[in-house]
């Protein structure tokens, strides 16, 4: 399964419209922590399959969704239910971090 990069005017329909939960990396190209959490994203994704939607968001070329959901730091890993935020990771954390939170979603 691949990463879905999404944009302002996608969001909605791939991540609030989702009959799957979705994990969605707010990032930016400048910021080293960003670059840190996105190979465990990716890997996520395989790791996932067709269970969960994963995603990423260039906060400076998209704003709008990020301010929407209140993202100050970045990175910001958030996971979407039923369009509903239902979790949110800041900074670098441990893949297993990711993979509970992930779980959680997957079991409620």
């Amino acid at each position: 399964m691949s990463v879905v990069t999404l944009s302002d005017s996608t969001f909605e329909q791939e991540v609030l419209k989702s009959d799957t939960p979705v994990l969605v990396d707010f990032w930016a190209e400048w910021c080293q922590p960003c670059k840190m959490v996105r190979p465990l994203v990716h890997e996520l994704a395989e790791e996932y399959g067709d269970k969960i939607k994963v995603t990423e968001m260039d906060v400076d070329a998209n704003p709008q969704v990020a301010g929407q959901f209140g993202v100050m730091s970045i990175p910001t890993i958030m996971i979407f239910k039923g369009g509903k935020p239902e979790s949110t990771m800041i900074g670098v954390q441990p893949k297993e971090t990711f993979k509970n939170n992930i779980d959680s979603a997957l079991a409620s």
